[in-house]
């Protein structure tokens, strides 16, 4: 068994390396939370553990801090059993050191965070349990 992931962004780069690990993670719209005092934002995903040489997945949490705006686009908030899949994580540069982090889903809904800095964390918060199906993409 591999180690439990735990990873830190704090520039572009740093985050194309959680965009990867979290590439076809799924969760619902209920685990995503925004805390306005707090300035973060949180979501919940069950990970595909590309790392893992079998068919796993794990309970991981994302934790951007720093935010001041959060905005959703196709993603219903009210429906909060609706299960999301995870394509990509971004950052979009603004004024330095800020900009905006961006989750895009499956089906054309994405999140914006406008982040006052580029502050990610990503950590696996289960034991990973086996899934027979592996994510597949066109090529």
């Amino acid at each position: 068994m591999t180690q439990a992931m735990r990873l830190l962004a704090q520039d572009a780069e740093d985050l194309k390396v959680i965009a990867a690990a979290l590439q076809d993670a799924v969760g619902k719209i209920g685990d995503i939370s925004y805390e306005p005092a707090g300035r973060r934002l949180t979501l919940a995903f069950n990970r595909y553990r590309w790392e893992a040489k079998g068919g796993e997945r794990v309970r991981s949490a994302v934790q951007v801090g720093g935010v001041m705006r959060v905005q959703a686009r196709k993603l219903r908030r009210n429906a909060k059993d609706a299960v999301v899949e995870l394509l990509d994580v971004a950052f979009e540069p603004g004024e330095a050191p800020g900009g905006a982090v961006t989750f895009t889903f499956a089906g054309g809904g994405d999140l914006r965070a406008e982040v006052e800095c580029l502050d990610v964390v990503l950590a696996d918060v289960s034991a990973p349990w086996p899934t027979p199906r592996t994510p597949r993409h066109e090529a």
